[in-house]
């Protein structure tokens, strides 16, 4: 099995953060994980927003990423598709590029988002 990280799975990963459960950040570390392209995105922008702290660059956060073994998944032309046909559960769009890419290529969310759940696609936590 697969795993998408979702972007506060990937900010507390990085983070060592206390919020990951260490079940779940066992998981990670004995699994197959990647990180789309998108929560990249979301984390630029929430640090534009002064949402995030610019401590970290994003060039960093994908080398971490990259050495902690995670896959890069970009965004293409089926996951974009994908999203028009999910029902209008989620508000976050970031959110619901991460579900199109979960259910276009067989992969299970690690999130501790209550609202994905609710959509066709496998998630843990």
């Amino acid at each position: 099995m697969s795993y998408l990280l979702d972007t506060h799975t990937i900010l507390w990963y990085v983070d060592a953060s206390p919020e990951l459960p260490l079940s779940i950040r066992d998981l990670i570390d004995s699994s197959e994980c990647c990180y789309s392209i998108a929560s990249l995105w979301e984390i630029a922008i929430k640090q534009s927003l002064g949402k995030l702290n610019k401590a970290i660059s994003i060039r960093e956060y994908a080398r971490i990423c990259s050495m902690a073994g995670f896959e890069r998944l970009p965004i293409v032309p089926e996951h974009l598709e994908r999203i028009k046909t999910l029902p209008d559960i989620h508000r976050d769009p970031f959110d619901r590029l991460l579900i199109a890419q979960a259910q276009e290529d067989d992969l299970t969310i690690v999130t501790r988002d209550s609202i994905i759940p609710q959509y066709p696609v496998h998630t843990v936590w």
